[in-house]
């Protein structure tokens, strides 16, 4: 897997997001795709409240990682091993489908010169979570970020996710969760470190 950074197209970077009318009449269209009537009494908030609930599944596009990571704390007084937050939730959408997966991931790294506090590091997971994702760009994105931003001696990440565009359409397969991780430095080269790690974030 490569682990070079994906950076999204943000369509907000060059003033071309369509306008919250043009979102409204978009979503109008697709209930009338679907078959029924935009205009019957159950619908016609319908479009206000998809329109809101995208403004928040997705304002991920409009934070920034780096801000989040850019203050940092140099006295460490010597701590050397493992941070690890375990158990931070991720709620996404498939860039396929645009339906949701949700689960947990778990986030760890072993600091060099400086910490962060651990609040920033569930609000990474947040910010990439809300764009649309895959989940291997997502967990790889995590990892860089962290990795660019605080230049740790390692930086582990895995997710562990249910995928709707799985469960409730095509092969209509329940209760199957997807595992992606993510190794450097350290972590990487240490056999012992990763499986610790593993051992660590399943609760072991």
């Amino acid at each position: 897997m490569s682990s070079t950074p994906v950076k999204p197209v943000l369509v907000g970077d060059n003033d071309q997001r369509p306008s919250r009318e043009e979102a409204l009449k978009a979503v109008r269209t697709l209930l009338a795709w679907a078959g029924d009537d935009p205009d019957r009494p159950g619908l016609i908030d319908t479009p206000k409240r998809v329109v809101d609930a995208y403004g928040e599944w997705f304002d991920g596009y409009d934070a920034d990682p780096a801000k989040e990571l850019g203050r940092t704390f140099e006295d460490v007084q010597g701590y050397d091993d493992m941070v690890l937050l375990r158990d931070i939730e991720v709620e996404s959408h498939c860039e396929h489908h645009m339906a949701p997966f949700i689960g947990k991931a778990y986030v760890a790294y072993i600091p060099n010169e400086k910490v962060v506090g651990i609040s920033k590091l569930a609000r990474v997971v947040e910010i990439y979570s809300r764009r649309l994702q895959t989940q291997e760009v997502l967990t790889n994105q995590i990892a860089d970020a962290i990795e660019s931003n605080l230049a740790p001696q390692g930086v582990a990440i895995l997710i562990d996710a249910e995928h709707q565009c799985m469960t409730t359409r095509g092969v209509h397969h329940r209760h199957v969760s997807t595992l992606t991780t993510r190794f450097t430095g350290v972590f990487k080269t240490d056999a012992a470190l990763k499986d610790r790690f593993l051992k660590l974030a399943q609760g072991r």
